[in-house]
Order: structure tokens, then sequence, then C-alpha cells
């Protein structure tokens, strides 16, 4: 029995939780995914993975299993790398999950990373805030993009790279279009956008969360006529119809291309929400992750960052 193999092919089931999937994704088919789940059960001599017509999930010695198994393949590709690499030219995989609403910073910073250290391939996933803590502590992730405050209400013991503060805009098609990239408008208030239409991320989302406290504490409600939970529908909603959106600074400078939308800054109340890199804090980190973290505390890529996100230059 190939064991690290067997791991693999109990993490993709725990990640996809479908036999089919998982076995698609580790380019095998489903029988021999099974043959190898119940060889290890026979080598453990326990029941791994409980079983019916579909999948179930895994049992209390399969949970045991599974985090072994994280901490096998971690291990693995942390030797991989090290072998692999040079001191100044890390080589391997790095796994990078971000709020939808920092995609624009983290695509940024993948790619700049990447022409820095053309040995690293890094994989950019969008997730929620959860997805991402929980992805950082079980190994899932090597570098998460998102919501820091959290962190300690949730009693989560991760390291914290602060990068910016989120402050929010109503964006709304401009009357008259612009010849330049869209403008910075005036500030508006938050009761006074929740008088217009608004398209808004769907409750599930926390920056909906967010928005909808900085409405509570202009003491107005909000019911919004359109919901979305896509960051592109934010923005062409607004540009193609009658409807405004909320976003925040790093989601406007992504679409400021677009000529016939204008942005005003949200004002009383005046909300910012940081947003930072988060790593393990105990954990040794891989070639790959030394570079990225180095970089997003150097102060070249921290003022790129700034002339992308927060408030925003008029």
């Amino acid at each position: 029995m190939n064991l690290l193999g067997s791991l693999r092919y109990l993490v993709a089931l725990d990640e996809h939780r479908h036999f089919g999937r998982a076995a698609q994704a580790c380019h095998i088919t489903q029988p021999a995914l099974s043959n190898a789940l119940r060889a290890m059960e026979k080598e453990f001599g326990c029941a791994i993975v409980l079983r019916g017509r579909t999948y179930v999930g895994l049992t209390p010695e399969g949970q045991r299993v599974l985090a072994s198994a994280r901490r096998m393949l971690h291990e693995r590709e942390l030797l991989r790398q090290d072998l692999d690499s040079g001191a100044d030219s890390p080589r391997g995989a790095l796994r990078i999950g971000a709020i939808p609403t920092a995609m624009p910073i983290a695509a940024r910073f993948a790619a700049r990373l990447q022409a820095r250290y053309p040995g690293i391939t890094p994989a950019v996933l969008s997730l929620s805030s959860p997805e991402i803590e929980s992805g950082l502590e079980n190994l899932n992730l090597d570098l998460g993009l998102g919501y820091t405050d959290r962190l300690v209400a949730l009693g989560l013991r991760l390291r914290v790279l602060p990068q910016y503060d989120e402050h929010y805009f109503l964006l709304r098609r401009s009357p008259v279009a612009q010849a330049g990239e869209m403008p910075i408008g005036p500030e508006l208030r938050w009761a006074q956008a929740a008088e217009l239409p608004l398209c808004l991320l769907t409750p599930d989302m926390h920056n909906r969360t967010l928005v909808d406290a900085a409405f509570a504490a202009a003491g107005v409600a909000v019911r919004p006529v359109m919901e979305t939970n896509s960051i592109v529908t934010l923005a062409l909603s607004a540009a193609n119809g009658e409807v405004c959106s909320v976003m925040p600074g790093a989601l406007v400078a992504a679409f400021r291309n677009y000529r016939n939308l204008e942005a005003l800054p949200l004002v009383d109340p005046h909300v910012q929400t940081p947003v930072g890199f988060m790593v393990q804090a105990s954990d040794l980190p891989s070639r790959t992750l030394i570079a990225a973290i180095a970089m997003a505390q150097q102060s070249g890529w921290l003022e790129q960052v700034a002339a992308n996100s927060g408030r925003l230059a008029r």
C-alpha cells in the first residue's frame, strides 16, 4: 500500500465530500480510490469512512487519521520545497485564500510574487472568511487574506500581516461619461444611500454583515432591490442598470476603467475594517511561504496596496 497516496485520497475525499469528485481530483478512478481507502482501513484495523449510498463522512478514528494525513502531507511538501529550492530561489506551490472583496489585492500580490520568484506557483482561491480560517488551521491553505478583526472574537491563533483598512463607497452610474478613469465623487451619508435602489452582496457573506451594520449605525434599515454573491455583478449591475452598489475601495480600484461609473465615499458613520494576510502562528513555514511573508511586509508592496485600496485618491 502506498500510504502517502492513500492519505492524499482521504484528504481529497474530505475536501470534495464525494467519491467521484475526489477520485477525479486525484486523477484516478473511483474504484481505485475506494480500494486504497479500504486497504488503509485494513492496515490500521479500523473503519475510517462512513459508507452509504453516497459519502456520509468519517468515523471518529477517520477524523484522527485525517488530521495526521494533513500534517504528513504538509511535512512532505515542506521537505520537497526545501530540497528543490535554493536560498534565494524558492520553488513550489503556494495556496492563497482571499475574501471576495480582497481578490484584486490577492491577484496583484500573487502576480508580483510569481514575477519575482518564477519557481513559485501561486493558486489564488476566492473563499469566505470561515473557509479561509479553517483552511489555515487544517493546512489546506498557506496564506489567507481577509478580515483580521474576526480572529480575536473567534479565539484563533493566527499571525497577522496588516495590509490596509477597507473603506466603503457607493458605486453608481455617472450622469456624464468620463474622459478618464472613474472619478471619486463627494461624500455621501449611509442614510442617503439607503434611499437608493441597491444591489448588495447576499446575507451569507461577511461583507454584507459589515454593510448592514453600517446602515444600522446610521439609524436606517436597508432592503436591497437585488442581491448577488458575485463581485463582478455588483459593478456590472450599476454600470448597466438603475441600481447602485456598495463596494470597498479595493474593488472600486479594480473597476476604475469603467468610465460611466462614479464612486462616492460613504460617511456618517465612517467605517473602516482591517484586512490583512494571515498565516499559521506556530507552523514551520515553507520556502515559498517565507518569500511571501517577506514580500507582504515590504514597503514597495504596501505602497502599491495603499494606492489600490482604502479611501483612494480623488
